[in-house]
């Protein structure tokens, strides 16, 4: 029983698991930036998302989709992939934060929450058919 749902989720498991410490990392910056170091909401989130991006490749790539590649060509074409979706992420990210705070007055640290389940969503699109899907 529990092997069957491993194997039918074997994916969607390691990528919530680590998702939700991608989160905390994207989250936890965010509030230390833009909370306690008093930062503009903007910039704490544009470098907040970046920490948390570095950590979700590396966690990504080892042990949500056990990606190894053999060439230095298809860890580049992997690697620039994954960055140039999450570059498309972070766009949304942004427009959800700058709508929230800025036009809707909502606490950012709560825009941000609400902002991470939508960009984990587009990720695991982009992640699992896209940048680390099983190449022939």
């Amino acid at each position: 029983m529990i092997k069957e749902l491993w194997n039918k989720y074997k994916d969607a498991i390691p990528y919530v698991f680590f998702g939700v410490l991608t989160t905390l990392v994207n989250i936890g910056a965010f509030g230390l930036l833009w909370h306690t170091l008093h930062w503009n909401y903007q910039i704490a989130n544009f470098l907040a998302y970046w920490l948390s991006v570095l950590f979700a490749y590396v966690t990504n790539k080892l042990w949500v989709f056990n990606s190894h590649t053999t060439t230095w060509k298809a860890f580049w074409t992997e690697m620039i992939s994954f960055f140039l979706f999450r570059g498309a992420s972070w766009v949304m990210d942004q427009g959800i934060m700058t709508i929230g705070v800025s036009l809707f007055g909502i606490n950012a640290l709560i825009v941000k929450v609400f902002d991470n389940v939508v960009v984990i969503a587009l990720n695991y699109i982009f992640s699992k058919f896209i940048i680390f899907r099983k190449r022939k």
